[in-house]
């Protein structure tokens, strides 16, 4: 039925796409997206400062350049799925058992617009250990023990992840 409609209303001009997001309570929500994401803008900071110190060039800017878009879009990735699981996850019955999320998700998004902003490498690593923060808290919420291991890749910081 929904085929024929959106067919006839396709053949009709109305509907040019149709997009959807589903916003009910799936339970799949994890934060290892944001904490891979948040060791990226440090791997990022870290290739900006490898590229500085190479000779200046056409080279050199476009990895500058490719790194600082790179940066910024796993900054913004950060925000995206850290306010996903704080609005969507965090209820009455999670807030009042973690009272402090909405000050750690508040804290989360300013640091990742520092990152954006910058490329202090203390503001990433930060940025990590918040979003570390908030995943303890989230998996605590779940009754999940967590642990905290060095990513296996670059920057090889801790991360927080169930046990």
């Amino acid at each position: 039925m929904f085929h024929r409609l959106f067919r006839t209303a396709d053949d009709l001009g109305l509907i040019a796409t149709a997009d959807a997001h589903c916003d009910i309570p799936c339970k799949i929500y994890d934060p290892a997206v944001a904490l891979i994401a948040a060791l990226s803008v440090v791997r990022m900071m870290d290739v900006l400062a490898e590229a500085a110190s190479k000779p200046a060039g056409l080279e050199r800017d476009a990895s500058i350049a490719r790194s600082v878009a790179i940066k910024e879009l796993e900054a913004a990735k950060v925000k995206d799925e850290i306010r996903v699981i704080w609005g969507d996850y965090f209820k009455a019955p999670q807030i009042e058992a973690h009272p402090k999320v909405h000050e750690l998700t508040h804290s989360i998004m300013m640091c990742a617009s520092r990152c954006k902003q910058g490329v202090n490498r203390a503001d990433g690593e930060e940025l990590v250990e918040l979003v570390n923060q908030f995943a303890e808290m989230f998996w605590q919420s779940k009754g999940v023990a967590t642990e905290r291991r060095a990513a296996p890749y670059p920057p090889g910081i801790d991360v927080v992840r169930p046990a």
